[in-house]
């Protein structure tokens, strides 16, 4: 029998609870207990903190600051987190709440636990790789993303985490991310698919394009069967266009593939900001569970087709003779356990599918609102590749200004925006300040780290940090700011953990954007295309930095996207 993470949360506390109740009754004492709790978590609060306090003060160190909530446990800090998540621009609340208690590092303290966050590079060198095996993911965030993710190597510690890198790490060599046969069909299709829509005189989701050149050559190189995303359905249509033949709904299984993982990703991000408290929400039923059947029906037949292959092959030539064509050839080459193999495809399809989606996207974006950038770009391009040869990665490689490019629309919008870990044994992280004491950081603390915000600091990007400038990453700067501190840039993460296909998203970024500018002479936003509702609030014009000026509503999930799509109009090249 199925039972839903809520009543799984809530069994071991209304057993707690009965027992409770059984011993007031026993006792008469039920009223005074009840009247007692909420007393109880108070004190409990400030029993907590004297511990910390005094362990601290023991280790030579001092707590993490705190800020100070108008109720106990902080609940009205989450509460406003929770409110501006889909409302506010991303981060907001938690970049004024830092501004405003003048640290880079605070202790949110929700509910009696210590959640740290920080934007400090010194302090996510340490999580990330000094101190790497005192951090992981944690129990608690494995356990909202297990109905989706599993044991992948994005759902993993120790042993388990080691032996899904090691048996990916083999497949990410330069020959495989360098074979560029199925950019080019895809990229190819895509573009004809945006040509027809932009002829017949209608805006184009490039954001959906790019989710579906993403998907289709992610599972193409992944595990050898495309779901062709780009043929499954038509591009949709803005919602102020009057098409002669509107985009209905589609039986095709490869699309429903797709719908059932955007879904399952929706869902599984949702859990994540709720913390421990996710279960409650889903009382009645698993929200991950009907979307991952769907995903499940599309994999498994794969997987147990490949087992076979893998199988008969053996058997004819021996195992040496057995070619490893895909990621998921690759991964038989360790097991055929088919949940273990079901579980890396998808963590690597979430890599290899929504990060290149959210770069290529914001790319465009910034092409479309600074057309200096966009003409000089196009310019290196044509005169490195031409205006109709496929690019090779030589090519890539010499294009140091698409690079750049990259690199600066990543700073400002990383595919990832924050990441999250578990102290596992108490330690002390050094002050940034040579006069204050290290903070102390307890067991079990759970931790945020923010790139998207440590990208955005002025004190480690300089003044013109809100500013779109790919220059930076070509001049003075990039000595002065990312070469002498490189932890203040971490598009891809860093340490152990850091991502093993971060080339292949160069690469595929890159492939697609020549080939897009090869194509088109010129891109213009268009606004007015983007659904009303999904459009940037006039109260963002009052806001700081980039909030003020850009034109678009930024989506954080586990990765971030556009609000409504981002709706475009290009000129064909002659």
């Amino acid at each position: 029998m199925h039972i839903s993470p809520g009543i799984r949360f809530l069994l071991p506390l209304l057993a707690s609870l009965s027992l409770l109740v059984a011993v007031a009754n026993r006792f008469r004492l039920l009223f005074v207990v009840l009247v007692a709790l909420p007393l109880l978590f108070v004190l409990n609060i400030y029993a907590t903190r004297l511990r910390q306090y005094i362990r601290a003060r023991q280790l030579g160190a001092r707590l993490v600051p705190v800020p100070r909530g108008k109720w106990p446990g902080n609940f009205d800090i989450l509460r406003d987190l929770r409110r501006a998540w889909n409302t506010d621009y991303p981060l907001e609340v938690l970049r004024k709440i830092l501004h405003d208690t003048g640290t880079q590092t605070l202790n949110m303290w929700i509910g009696c636990q210590d959640h740290i966050v920080t934007t400090e590079p010194e302090h996510i060198k340490t999580v990330l790789a000094t101190d790497f095996l005192n951090y992981e993911k944690g129990k608690g965030l494995r356990g909202s993303m297990h109905s989706m993710l599993g044991t992948g190597v994005f759902n993993s510690d120790g042993d388990m985490w080691k032996w899904h890198r090691n048996a990916t790490r083999p497949f990410f060599n330069k020959q495989r991310i360098s074979d560029f046969d199925t950019f080019a069909r895809h990229a190819d299709r895509a573009i004809s698919c945006m040509r027809d829509r932009l002829r017949a005189g209608y805006a184009v989701d490039f954001q959906d394009l790019a989710s579906r050149f993403t998907m289709d050559s992610a599972t193409a190189f992944l595990f050898g069967a495309c779901v062709n995303s780009l043929d499954a359905t038509p591009l949709p249509y803005a919602h102020n266009a009057c098409p002669t033949t509107p985009a209905g709904p589609s039986a095709n299984p490869n699309d429903a593939f797709t719908c059932a993982y955007n879904r399952a990703i929706e869902q599984t991000s949702s859990r994540t900001r709720w913390g421990g408290l996710w279960p409650l929400f889903e009382l009645v039923r698993d929200e991950t569970r009907e979307p991952m059947r769907v995903v499940d029906a599309y994999i498994e037949p794969i997987i147990a087709a490949a087992v076979k292959r893998k199988e008969n092959a053996v058997h004819l030539t021996g195992p040496e003779k057995f070619e490893s064509e895909t990621l998921l050839d690759e991964l038989l080459n360790q097991t055929s356990d088919a949940k273990v193999l079901k579980d890396e495809v998808l963590n690597i399809l979430l890599a290899g599918r929504d990060t290149t989606m959210s770069l290529s996207t914001f790319v465009v974006y910034f092409l479309s609102v600074y057309p200096a950038v966009f003409t000089r770009l196009r310019s290196e391009i044509i005169e490195q590749v031409g205006i109709e040869r496929t690019p090779t990665y030589e090519d890539i490689r010499e294009l140091k200004y698409l690079r750049a490019v990259l690199n600066e629309t990543m700073r400002l919008y990383p595919p990832v925006p924050s990441n999250l870990r578990e102290c596992l044994r108490e330690t002390t992280w050094a002050s940034t300040d040579p006069t204050q004491l290290p903070f102390y950081i307890p067991a079990g603390t759970k931790i945020m780290y923010s790139v998207f915000l440590m990208h955005r600091r002025k004190d480690l990007w300089g003044p013109t940090a809100d500013e779109f400038d790919p220059n930076r990453f070509l001049d003075d700067r990039l000595r002065k700011y990312v070469i002498s501190n490189p932890f203040c840039f971490l598009p891809f993460n860093a340490g152990p953990r850091v991502c093993l296909g971060q080339q292949f998203a160069y690469n595929e970024a890159s492939f697609l954007v020549i080939r897009l500018l090869q194509s088109f002479s010129a891109i213009q936003l268009d606004e007015e295309a983007c659904p009303p509702q999904s459009r940037v609030p006039e109260a963002w014009r009052a806001g700081e930095g980039r909030m003020k000026i850009e034109r678009f509503r930024a989506r954080q999930h586990l990765t971030m996207s556009c609000e409504g799509g981002l709706w475009v109009r290009m000129v064909e090249s002659d």
